[in-house]
């Protein structure tokens, strides 16, 4: 539940503080890279931990990934430039890919799947209680003290964690001899950097069509097709395309990855719209994206009863709608409306990321021996930080290239940094009225392209959903 604690608040309070940061170290340009760098590291490194996990046990791999997650924590405080911040956010990825999938994979261990449906209801309204927190503790930090402290927060927490865990946690001793697929692993981060670049980059450093973009192209899906043929041949491939054959697991995994590119796109650029075009302070960008927590745990507790009286399907389907539902409003969202409608469309996308996560988290975990089950879990995450990758990544093009767009066919002297300008107070009254107006249209159009993007995703993932066998929770039989 600590370890659940720290993973939300970092979340939260980062997103709600990124606007300022970015006024203050500057390159609104390299904003999209602070989210992706952590997260394609601890995209990558949460089979691995999984992996480990299954072969060493859950504390002592548990213990190295939050021991690194709180250094880069440390280091992100200290950061001067944009770069800077960047190079700590990949520290810190790197050790947050053992926090949530081990803690998650910790109470599958403990509980049966009658106990378990009804648990991850509680412990994701832990995360909610502290997701809620989070964006109200951020604001606060920005407004009063400093945004470094946003990222320090963690330290106390993570170290109380790591004492629970240690002095409570009990676990079989394990003899297993480790076998970890790191070309798998280096195949994999490659492929996904390549992807990333041409995401982020394209459009700016280089041409979408350009020499540049057909060779990153290409060399990611040379790597990707390499990583696939790696994990064919194996031992213990970072994901076993084993277990992918059940058609529950397997559609449950693909509605992760496409939740995991919507949320990412709802918790970074919903406080900018709230700051920049809203005009609105640091604590009120916080409280849109505080619904969204009070609407996920919700929906969660509700989940863990209904989902062994209705099974997966139709617990999935209905926070799939909900989806649907909440991007919808946002594609309709505009100044005028105010930030109750921010919250409003931001709660009902957290009833379909409580509804749609709990559902396939009790499932997977039921399906597979608890041998595989750091593996399976592990998998499941991996599916939705890679959706939280490609979503920073895809979302930051939308922006940066609509941003261009607009200035180019209106004829204005403006770059995407000019944007760091109405990220603050002082920056908007610098501004000139009409210079204020154009930008802020600017990035409402902008904005508003990421959200008919996010209204698409939602109903791909309903149409997954759909493709989900109908049928209760099944415990597998070497519980």
């Amino acid at each position: 539940m600590l370890a659940m604690f720290v993973s939300a608040v970092e979340a939260t309070i980062v997103t709600t503080a990124m606007p300022t940061i970015a006024s203050e170290l500057g390159g609104f340009s390299r904003y999209s890279w602070i989210f992706s760098s952590y997260l394609l590291m601890s995209t990558v490194t949460v089979l691995i931990y999984g992996k480990l996990a299954d072969l060493f046990g859950r504390k002592p791999i548990f213990f190295v990934g939050l021991t690194i997650f709180l250094l880069g924590s440390i280091l992100c405080g200290f950061a001067v430039s944009m770069e800077q911040l960047i190079v700590y956010r990949l520290i810190q990825g790197l050790g947050a890919g053992a926090v949530m999938p081990i803690a998650t994979t910790i109470v599958g261990d403990i509980y049966t799947t009658e106990e378990r449906a009804k648990i991850q209801g509680y412990l994701s309204s832990v995360w909610g209680i502290s997701a809620v927190s989070g964006p109200i503790i951020g604001g606060l930090l920005v407004q009063y003290v400093n945004w470094q402290f946003v990222f320090w927060i963690n330290v106390p927490l993570g170290l109380l964690s790591m004492a629970g865990i240690y002095l409570f946690l009990h676990e079989p001793k394990k003899t297993q001899k480790a076998s970890i697929d790191y070309k798998g692993a280096f195949l994999l981060t490659a492929g996904l950097s390549s992807v990333l670049i041409w995401l982020v980059e394209g459009g700016q450093a280089f041409e979408r069509l350009s020499a540049s973009s057909l060779l990153l192209l290409s060399l990611s899906a040379v790597l990707f097709i390499l990583f696939f043929k790696q994990e064919k041949r194996a031992d213990d491939p970072l994901i076993s395309f084993s277990i992918w054959k059940n058609p529950v697991i397997l559609y449950a995994n693909l509605v992760s990855l496409t939740t995991g590119i919507i949320l990412i796109g709802i918790s970074s650029y919903l406080p900018t719209y709230v700051y920049g075009v809203m005009e609105q302070p640091a604590i009120i960008a916080g409280f849109t994206l505080t619904t969204m927590s009070i609407g996920w745990p919700l929906a969660s507790s509700m989940a863990g009863h209904l989902l062994l009286r209705f099974g997966p399907f139709l617990v999935s389907l209905a926070g799939g709608i909900s989806l649907v539902i909440g991007a919808l409003m946002f594609v309709l969202m505009n100044a005028y409306l105010g930030p109750v409608w921010a919250a409003c469309s931001s709660f009902f996308i957290g009833i379909g990321m409580g509804l749609t996560n709990t559902s396939f988290i009790v499932t997977i975990q039921g399906a597979v021996p608890r041998e595989q089950r750091g593996s399976a879990t592990a998998a499941n995450m991996f599916m939705k930080n890679f959706g939280n990758t490609i979503g920073a990544s895809l979302f930051g093009a939308i922006l940066n290239g609509t941003l261009l767009s607009y200035f180019a066919s209106k004829k204005l002297a403006y770059t995407v940094d000019d944007v760091n300008m109405m990220l603050t107070n002082e920056g908007r009254t610098s501004i000139p009225l009409q210079e204020l107006l154009s930008l802020q249209k600017g990035l409402a159009n902008s904005l508003h392209w990421v959200y008919i993007a996010i209204f698409v995703l939602a109903l791909i993932s309903l149409l997954l959903i759909l493709r989900i066998p109908r049928g209760k929770v099944y415990e597998h039989v070497n519980n």
